[in-house]
């Protein structure tokens, strides 16, 4: 997989049972790339958005290639999150087109909030659902591991863990990048979920970054500089997790 410039415009078609419409996908190439990353987006933005336009170029710097894929409802231009079982289906064949994109390079998985919980929820449960679950059998042991751009680990204003309890059937190695100010994930709450994972979780806390790693002006961080850093802990922890 050699790195070519310009990230490369696919298609993610529906298959084997998963129903959703085709849906675009962008594949930005690394030079000597450690691996691929299939990268979901957040609840909010598509895959163009400009957070994760600049976190693909990062990882492309530190050798991973990377994946991006819209969910239909971003597709159709909609602002509304489709019902989980339409995002898990476009999450799935995403992943399937990761499988063959990839070429025998390690091959890991996640996204920006949202993207990267339905991710999870497939490496925990299949598809989240038994209906389709046989479907997803033949990436899930392909999977190297699983990475986190702020786990939302519940609403804002609402603590709690219940979205975090799939987390404990997820076999594969997780890496959760997460702000301090980040209203959707009290570090107080995330830490213990993550110390009852053992070995399989790895957290980067980024000081002062929010839900999209933004720091106060005090801090004197500039953006770009946040991203590389959160690119270059991605690439350590996947060149020490990959098989």
């Amino acid at each position: 997989m050699p790195g070519s410039g310009s990230p490369r415009r696919l298609v993610v078609e529906g298959h084997a049972g998963q129903d959703h419409p085709p849906v675009s996908g962008l594949l930005a190439e690394a030079d000597s790339p450690l691996c691929l990353l299939v990268l979901g987006h957040g609840a909010g933005a598509p895959m163009t958005h400009p957070f994760m336009e600049a976190l693909s170029a990062a990882l492309a710097a530190e050798r991973v290639s990377t994946l991006r894929f819209n969910f239909a409802y971003a597709e159709e231009g909609r602002r509304r999150p489709d019902p989980a079982r339409r995002l898990l289906a476009v999450a799935t064949s995403a992943l399937g087109l990761g499988r063959v994109q990839a070429d025998g390079l390690p091959l890991f998985a996640g996204g920006k909030s949202m993207g990267g919980r339905m991710i999870s929820q497939l490496a925990a449960d299949g598809t989240g659902t038994s209906r389709t679950s046989a479907a997803s059998a033949s990436w899930r042991p392909e999977l190297a591991g699983l990475v986190f751009f702020g786990f939302p680990l519940h609403p804002p204003g609402r603590p709690g863990t219940d979205r975090a309890d799939h987390l404990a059937r997820v076999a594969c190695p997780m890496l959760f990048h997460q702000g301090t100010r980040d209203r959707l994930a009290d570090l107080t709450l995330l830490r213990p979920v993550l110390t009852r994972l053992g070995p399989r979780a790895s957290l980067h806390v980024v000081e002062g970054g929010d839900h999209s790693f933004k720091t106060p002006k005090r801090m004197g961080r500039d953006p770009a500089e946040v991203l590389a850093d959160l690119a270059r802990e991605t690439a350590v922890w996947a060149e020490r997790t990959a098989p």
